[in-house]
């Protein structure tokens, strides 16, 4: 018998703050350029530069969490039979939280004993742990901290289906997941639609991002006998598996900095990709045909790596958790083509592989992974049926609501008109305020009161444009124009807008101009993140106006930050190193950053006593 049932799970969980209200004119640094992209074959290379996201507008970014666990409860959906259960947190991006194996008691999954939200994100705020879904453009999605609509939907078995559902923002492309678990079943399948409906061609972009424990023994078993190598020294390098540098790369622990590592898939082999502990035994994920892609990623044994997971994971205990992943691409670089008006999708399995722990950990590597496939055959050759059982039930309305999502969805149809499977509704009611306060312009309107801005909806420039005029749409207007190439236009409209903090912040991003940034300070003194990006432009372009604008600034570690650069700058070791000793607890360091680390080794060295730099701030990844 299967039950879908609604609890709450209750963590120490960091408050995830309000959302950055200034529009995100750029994408944060993308840690994931490829240096040697012209040394790549034409498919791979084509691929890396189609479609990459420059902005994640619409969507606002999500920096204003902290650091203050307090225990609280997040609506949790709980599916399960007598061989599994899963627990799914609709609130914060369909997160598959915990797949327990009943027999034995076993978590398939890293499961995070805590909610710390940590700067990784196309958005910034992302949280460790359990199997992520990653849609939309390389980088964790914009929805992976946002809720998603949930619903029961009557199973082709009889038995209850978990479908999940969201309008990825960037893309415009309808998610659905399906989460069935037969009566009978010892694994978790994942049905999954992408769906297209707009009139255009659309970069198309999935990786399920899975976490699970790693030990020392821990191998992961992979069709495949090369892989494409990527570090932080940016090279896509083709390599052997498993021996890598004199080292077994199957050995998630084994690795001293943090590496990814993308799977060639061998065109014999169906897809899969599985973690097993020293007797053999371990989470495994396979799929049918559409989801090619697998990769292994480790954060490293170095004290960066390591950090970084405790900065994820607050307590960690163990050895911490290494990622298996699976895409539609080779690579996480690359996007696909989405035809208009079409809709991809395929089946994931998730359950437990147990082999022989001998063979599972053989150094001959064909023999270690042909022998998984073999164990898990069974899984495999049904694969291609439970998909066409699924697929007969992937249209079917929902009977019971379980999770509202965004109004987002219902706004665009309103806009578009499109015409959506009615296993994906969107329906008006969805809409709040905040969605509902851009009806009126679909009238040529949009009123403009003293409030602040939301993230602007750039794929209706065109009703921006013909709109009656106000500050607020010259606003938006601006920031269509610059989303869409239009940098003049742009500047000719935050300056139609008038004497407000975001038409002039924006204008001091563009411009470089540090007046603009003042002026938008002065207006609204107590916006951090506006302080931090004024004070940031002041200390790169004149000092002294940057010292008034950090002597009156809120209290906030990324104030904190910018206050040791000044010292720096100004030649005042000293303070930079009392600030730093006092400590900076800087919740939105992000990955492939070391600011606290190179700042404090600018002061020691300029103060000649080469102190270490504090464990809490070192963050660096570092190496090839």
């Amino acid at each position: 018998m299967t039950i879908l049932s609604a609890q709450n799970l209750v963590l120490p969980a960091a408050s995830l703050g309000p959302e950055n209200p200034l529009a995100p004119l750029r994408t944060q640094r993308e840690p994931h350029q490829v240096e040697n992209i012209a040394e790549l074959p034409d498919e791979l290379r084509e691929n890396i530069e189609y479609g990459r996201l420059h902005s994640p507008l619409p969507c606002l970014n999500q920096d204003g969490y902290d650091r203050t666990l307090v225990e609280t409860a997040f609506p949790a959906l709980v599916l399960e039979n007598d061989h599994l259960r899963a627990t799914v947190l609709p609130s914060l991006g369909g997160r598959l939280y915990s797949l327990v194996h009943k027999a034995t008691g076993q978590e398939l999954l890293y499961r995070n004993p805590v909610f710390q939200p940590a700067n990784l994100a196309l958005r910034n705020a992302w949280f460790a742990g359990g199997v992520e879904w990653n849609v939309g453009s390389t980088g964790h999605w914009t929805g992976t901290c946002a809720p998603m609509h949930a619903a029961r939907v009557e199973g082709p078995d009889g038995t209850p289906v978990l479908r999940l559902w969201e309008l990825e923002r960037t893309r415009n492309l309808i998610t659905q997941l399906d989460f069935w678990l037969p009566a009978d079943s010892e694994f978790l399948y994942v049905g999954v639609r992408l769906q297209n409906p707009s009139d255009v061609e659309v970069p198309a972009y999935w990786w399920s991002n899975i976490a699970v424990a790693q030990s020392p023994e821990t191998r992961v078993l992979v069709p495949a006998d090369q892989a494409w190598r990527f570090g932080y020294g940016s090279r896509l390098d083709l390599i052997d598996v498993p021996l890598y540098e004199g080292a077994d790369l199957t050995y998630p622990m084994r690795h001293p900095r943090a590496v990814d590592f993308f799977f060639e898939p061998l065109p014999e082999e169906q897809s899969w990709i599985a973690s097993v502990d020293g007797s053999g035994a371990g989470l495994v994920q396979a799929s049918t045909e559409r989801l090619q892609g697998r990769k292994l990623f480790v954060w490293g044994q170095g004290d960066g790596g390591r950090r970084w997971q405790e900065w994820l994971s607050p307590g960690l205990e163990g050895d911490g958790y290494a990622e298996i992943q699976a895409g539609l691409a080779r690579t996480q670089m690359e996007h696909l083509k989405l035809p208009a008006g079409t809709d991809w999708h395929w089946m994931e399995a998730y359950g437990r592989l147990s082999m022989d722990a001998g063979v599972a950990h053989s150094e001959d590597w064909k023999a270690a992974r042909t022998a998984g496939a073999a164990a898990l055959g069974p899984v495999l050759d049904g694969l291609a049926g439970r998909e066409q059982a699924w697929l007969g039930v992937m249209d079917a309305a929902p009977v019971e609501r379980l999770g509202v999502g965004s109004g987002w969805g219902a706004l665009e149809l309103a806009r578009t008109g499109w015409k959506l499977s009615a296993g994906t509704p969107f329906d008006d009611d969805t809409m709040t305020a905040r969605e509902r306060a851009w009806l009126p312009l679909l009238e040529g309107q949009l009123p403009a009161g003293d409030g602040v801005p939301d993230g602007t909806l750039v794929a209706w420039r065109e009703l921006l444009e013909a709109a009656e005029d106000n500050w607020l749409v010259w606003y938006h207007r601006g920031v269509a124009r610059h989303y869409y190439g239009d940098i003049d236009g742009a500047v000719e409209a935050w300056r139609q807008s008038g004497d407000n903090a975001w038409a002039l912040r924006s204008l001091g991003v563009v411009t470089g101009e540090l007046s603009y940034y003042e002026r938008a300070v002065e207006l609204l003194p107590d916006l951090v993140p506006l302080v931090v990006e004024a004070a940031t432009v002041a200390l790169d372009t004149d000092l002294t106006r940057a010292e008034p604008m950090l002597e009156h600034a809120p209290d906030d570690p990324r104030i904190q930050l910018l206050r040791v650069r000044f010292a720096l700058e100004i030649g005042d070791p000293g303070t930079a190193h009392d600030l730093l000793a006092a400590g900076i607890q800087l919740a939105t360091v992000r990955e492939g950053a070391n600011p606290l680390a190179d700042y404090w080794l600018a002061a020691e060295e300029a103060l000649w006593t080469r102190r270490p730099v504090p464990p809490q701030y070192q963050f660096g990844m570092g190496g090839n």
